[in-house]
């Protein structure tokens, strides 16, 4: 397992990502910005001229078992694919009743009631994701997830996240936000 990226979202007016929109699904929004940058550091950077920010880090696989990690492992592509000018930043908070459960609990909802992990199996390779946990940097979200995919399979990646939003695992979230990019 690689040592943890800390990764901050910066959103202001320069970046390579264009920021095409941003929906709030669930809670408040955030502030309109016209580009994002991605920075990665081994430890947390301090970013300026940025209308918002959010932060988290790389951390070691949670509710997932290994034969799940072997199929993600041997079926994702990595990021920065030439051919994927198309990404989406959704940022996600759950609930207190979430974090009240057991991890044991928050698996059975995760993976055997809403099937998470098996959803997102079926759009791999052409989305490639890496999730960015916050919670315990005290940001407004627990989540960040960073997804790029080439445009035609835009539609595909829709229809994971409806089918996503449809299970038992997303009545536990209480703040939503979806933020597509393109590639400048």
């Amino acid at each position: 397992m690689p040592a943890p990226l800390h990764v901050t979202f910066a959103a202001g007016p320069e970046g390579p990502w264009r920021i095409d929109r941003i929906d709030a699904l669930c809670g408040a929004t955030l502030e309109p910005a016209e580009r994002l940058r991605v920075v990665e550091a081994a430890s947390p950077k301090p970013v300026l001229a940025a209308s918002w920010a959010l932060c988290g880090v790389t951390s070691n696989p949670r509710y997932t078992q290994r034969a799940e990690l072997d199929g993600l492992a041997a079926r994702q592509q990595g990021l920065r694919r030439p051919e994927a000018s198309r990404a989406a930043l959704i940022p996600i908070r759950k609930t207190e009743s979430w974090w009240a459960m057991a991890q044991d609990e928050r698996r059975a909802i995760f993976e055997e009631q809403s099937r998470h992990i098996a959803i997102g199996m079926d759009y791999l390779p052409a989305v490639a994701r890496r999730l960015h946990h916050s919670r315990e940097l005290a940001e407004p979200f627990d989540f960040l997830t960073w997804f790029e995919f080439a445009p035609e399979h835009e539609t595909a990646f829709d229809t994971m996240l409806q089918r996503l939003r449809q299970t038992p695992e997303w009545r536990y979230i209480d703040r939503e936000v979806d933020i597509r990019l393109s590639r400048a």
